[in-house]
């Protein structure tokens, strides 16, 4: 948007020009490194892409949170260094490689789906060797898929998969503390300020739908 507004073909856009195209990928590129800030200080993911790293490194036993750079300081210096290498690799992949990457495109989409649905069963298959895992893995993707075609955003499931347990854990450490008493929550300054900011999050997009039906 900040692109077309500042472009001086600003009727072009839509149509495949450079402009149009390397705005929305620089973008794309810039805010993995703002999202992993809040994933791995706070546990909380800034976007889909960092969803999936949270829930890969707790699935290796790591839990993000402001201990990690004190108990994984290896494996936090190691992610650095790797985003910054990709972004390397990733220019000099482009330049090279950028008239064979783009003959993928022309693959047709009933050649590529098998091959995606095969990796993904090998994938969900190999974390446990549980053939469970892959009767999981059809179900949700079915649910995904009434999600999409229903226009939900997948975010918030993922957020709740990946921060469920840790929610469940805090919030049964709060209630042990507070002898069962849910008032532990509306008694403390830090907590009364999160519960006012979910709810402000919650309605903010409600209104704003409202207002623009009104209008």
């Amino acid at each position: 948007d900040y692109t077309k507004r500042f472009s001086k073909n600003k009727d072009e856009f839509g149509t495949g020009i450079p402009e149009g195209i390397a705005a929305p990928e620089s973008a794309n590129n810039a805010v993995t490194g703002g999202a992993l800030i809040p994933a791995l200080t706070l546990g909380i993911p800034g976007d889909g892409i960092t969803a999936v790293l949270l829930g890969a490194l707790m699935l290796q036993g790591v839990k993000p949170g402001p201990l990690l750079f004190q108990q994984n300081p290896v494996l936090i210096y190691t992610t650095f260094i790797s985003l910054f290498l990709a972004n390397i690799f990733n220019a000099v992949i482009a330049f090279l490689c950028i008239k064979l990457l783009v003959q993928v495109l022309r693959v047709r989409g009933r050649v590529l789906l098998p091959i995606i649905a095969g990796f993904c069963v090998i994938g969900a298959y190999a974390l446990r060797n549980n053939p469970v895992d892959i009767a999981i893995m059809l179900v949700l993707g079915v649910i995904g898929y009434f999600l999409k075609k229903g226009d939900f955003p997948t975010i918030p499931l993922i957020l709740a998969v990946v921060l469920g347990p840790s929610m469940e854990e805090h919030l049964r450490m709060a209630l042990t503390l507070s002898e069962g008493s849910p008032l532990i929550f509306l008694t403390h300054p830090i907590s009364c300020v999160f519960i006012i900011l979910a709810v402000i999050s919650f309605l903010v997009p409600i209104c704003g739908k409202k207002g623009r039906a009104s209008a």
